[in-house]
């Protein structure tokens, strides 16, 4: 599949790069929707062979890509790291292929921005884009509740209860920032506290209820009812 690159310098508009190349008609469809709003435009369309490459030189700002839970000539998890190296500062957002939607974890973990599940419709793909544009993490509200579904139904709810009940009002603060996505930065300049101080807050949290990284935090926090999902 050739590239299909327009050029950057759209009056400021995000640029982003597809990398859909088993689907033409979702490739065509995704163009279309962001094609169809002032802020982005499509910058390109390309092969998994060619992703480094054509991100390399158009400085796409986010990529939307298929990622495989093996490693092959698409986005796969290795590439995903590759596309971080050849240009951290662009956001990726990973769709769910074919039946492999249980693992989008696992993709955020390997460093993807965001993950659009099959029921994603055109209001989630313009959100997921300026999502990641700014820094946030995206998850498809469909796949939040099949999240919901799979790990907080089936929790202990009176550990997790004896655990929040630990916390002070600040670690509670903290930690519902954290698990909406603000980094500890962010949260810093909101309460007005050091960032080293909320990192302290942030490792006594994850340490106090047994998490381990933001999704855990995320889950957690869906689970307490801190956090609605229609929200996300």
């Amino acid at each position: 599949m050739k590239s299909n690159v327009s050029g950057l310098g759209g009056g400021g508009k995000l640029g982003v790069l597809l990398a859909i190349p088993d689907f033409p008609m979702l490739r065509a469809g995704f163009r279309s929707i962001i094609d169809g709003e002032p802020d982005m435009r499509v910058v390109g369309d390309v092969d998994g062979a060619a992703l480094v490459d054509e991100l390399d030189r158009t400085g796409a700002d986010v990529v939307i890509a298929e990622c495989h839970p093996r490693g092959d000539d698409r986005a796969s998890f290795p590439a995903i790291e590759a596309i971080k190296a050849v240009r951290p500062t662009t956001r990726l957002i990973t769709i769910d292929y074919r039946t492999a939607g249980d693992h989008f974890s696992q993709v955020l973990k390997a460093g993807a921005d965001g993950f659009l599940g099959r029921e994603a419709g055109p209001d989630d793909v313009i959100s997921a884009v300026r999502s990641v544009s700014r820094g946030q993490t995206y998850v498809s509200p469909a796949v939040v509740t099949r999240m919901v579904n799979a790990f907080v139904l089936h929790s202990d709810q009176a550990t997790a209860e004896d655990a929040y009940a630990s916390l002070t009002e600040r670690e509670r603060e903290v930690l519902l920032l954290a698990a909406v996505g603000h980094t500890n930065r962010e949260i810093a300049e909101a309460i007005h506290l050091s960032e080293q101080t909320i990192h302290n807050y942030r490792a006594t949290v994850m340490e106090k209820l047994d998490l381990h990284d933001r999704m855990d935090l995320l889950k957690y926090a869906i689970r307490r009812g801190l956090v609605n999902t229609a929200d996300l």
